[in-house]
Order: structure tokens, then C-alpha cells, then sequence
């Protein structure tokens, strides 16, 4: 456990977790036969409701290192960590401070799934190597990051090609084994509800422009060319209208400030000095 755990709650509290914890037992289920039943020493439970705050406060100590710095920033979604900072010396320092607090956790950095990459004025410069105990991070020109894939570029941006494929791969097969047979009412209640859900994944806490906007609304329109066999988009937009369809920019527009607005009132201090930016 985090060395600093012990002060934040209490000891009683921290007994009923160990005793929990200290009987987990689990065993492999294969073709309706079951292994013998072994014990669990590390991690928590999956799905379980406290896990990601017990996951949260070990990890803890990770995030006290750099409380400090105004130059650099570490964000951590359970497993996945992500490093920010304003200079390579900086970014080198950043890693060397968390890996040596994941030894002391008994834990280490996945070099196959770990990179590095530049977004700024010089992104197109060459860097040098960022180097782990684990061997030297490649420097990329993509990465996904909790859902959301971003781009090197001079700006914060994000790549919306692996969305729109995804989205046409899971409608074309809605499509394809309904086909003709059902109603565009139910075609259209399916889109809404198993596809579009992937297309605007996380995108209204990204900085979108006019054009990805534009490219999105696209995707939607030109299914629906399809679905209703014009081109007219006079036509469209009056199915759309017809059957409550919005366009994703509408929806990511209104989920946006949705979001910006939960975000601003959130009680952590950099959240609300954030939304003072936006």
C-alpha cells in the first residue's frame, strides 16, 4: 500500500480492506471444468464498484511527486498514464520520477505500449530517445489515449479516421444482415443507438474544427443517401428532421457544453482553472 494511506483514513476501515482483500480466491473455468481454486495476492477486483478508488489512492503517490511543478502535468485514468511537459529534459525527468515510484509499487512501465510525441510549433523535429529501465520509448506519429486517438500536429488535435471506420464497419454490418426487410424507423433507431455512440466517442472534450465537424456530419448524411436512395440533401434534412436524427456536430455542440459546464463546476482546482481558459 501507498506509504502516505495509513495517515489519510482510518485504521479500522483499512482492517475490513485487508481482511477482504487477504481472502480472494479464484480459479479457470474450461469447457464446464473447473481448476483448483488459487489465491489472489495482488490487484483488485474487476468490475467491483471501489476498486478504481482503490486503484486511485494507490497510484496516489505517483501524482504527489509532481504536485509541485507548474510545468509539467500528470494525468492518470486507472493504468493509463499520461505525461506532459514542456521540454524533453523535462519529459525525461517526468519518467524517471514515476518509474522509480512504480518499483517502489512493485509495478513498471510497458515499454510495447508506452511512446512519446510532440505537439507544438516544432512537432516535425527530431527528438532524442526517452529512455526507462525497460529500454528507450519510440517517438510516434499517432497514439490512443482512453478511446481517442491524437495526431502530432502544431495544435491539440485528434484523428477521427479510426471513428468513422469503426462506425461504418459496426452500421455496415447492422445493415447488412437487415437489409431492405425492416422499416428506415428501425435502421435509423439502431444507428442512433449502436453506432453513433461510436462515431462521437469522447469528442466533446476535444478541440474539433470546422472541417472535422463537417466531415462528420457526412458520414450521417451520406448513410442516408443510401438509406433513402437521394442525394437530395434538401430530402435529407428533412428525413433527418422527420425521424429526430440531429447531425454528430449538433450533438457534439450540445454534449459540449454539457460537459464543459459539469467540468466547470467540478471542486478540483484545475478543472476550474481550465474551464477559465476554454
Amino acid at each position: 500500500m501507498p506509504r502516505r494511506i495509513s495517515a489519510n483514513y482510518n485504521s479500522q476501515l483499512l482492517d475490513v480492506f485487508v481482511n477482504w482483500f487477504d481472502k480472494c480466491y479464484s480459479c479457470v473455468r474450461w469447457d464446464g471444468l473447473f481448476s483448483q481454486f488459487y489465491r489472489l495476492k495482488f490487484g483488485v477486483r474487476q468490475g467491483s464498484v471501489l476498486s478504481p478508488y482503490l486503484f486511485a489512492v494507490y497510484l496516489d503517490d505517483i501524482i504527489d511527486q509532481r504536485a509541485h511543478d507548474l510545468h509539467s502535468l500528470v494525468i492518470i485514468y486507472a493504468d493509463d498514464i499520461l505525461l506532459l511537459a514542456q521540454s524533453l529534459r523535462e519529459l525525461q525527468f517526468m519518467i524517471t520520477e514515476c518509474e522509480r515510484e512504480l518499483i517502489w509499487l512493485d509495478m513498471c512501465i510497458n515499454v510495447k505500449k508506452s511512446c512519446c510525441m510532440r505537439i507544438g510549433p516544432r512537432y516535425n523535429v527530431s527528438c532524442n530517445s526517452i529512455t526507462t529501465v525497460g529500454g528507450a520509448l519510440p517517438w510516434v506519429n499517432n497514439f490512443r489515449y482512453l478511446g481517442i486517438v491524437l495526431v502530432k500536429s502544431r495544435t491539440f488535435r485528434c484523428s477521427l479516421s479510426d471513428a468513422k471506420k469503426s462506425f461504418y464497419r459496426s452500421l455496415n454490418a447492422i445493415f447488412g444482415r437487415i437489409g431492405r426487410q425492416s422499416s428506415e424507423e428501425v435502421v435509423l433507431q439502431l444507428m442512433s443507438s449502436k453506432c453513433l455512440p461510436i462515431l462521437l466517442y469522447g469528442l466533446e472534450a476535444c478541440s474539433l474544427t470546422k472541417s472535422d465537424l463537417n466531415s462528420l456530419d457526412f458520414v450521417v448524411n451520406r448513410f442516408l443517401m443510401k438509406l433513402f436512395k437521394t442525394i437530395n440533401l434538401e430530402i435529407i434534412a428533412e428525413c433527418r428532421s422527420f425521424f429526430n436524427v440531429p447531425l454528430p456536430s449538433y450533438t457534439i455542440l450540445h454534449r459540449a457544453n454539457s460537459f464543459m459546464k459539469k467540468y466547470s463546476n467540478c471542486n478540483n482546482v484545475l478543472c476550474k482553472v481550465l474551464a477559465g481558459i476554454g
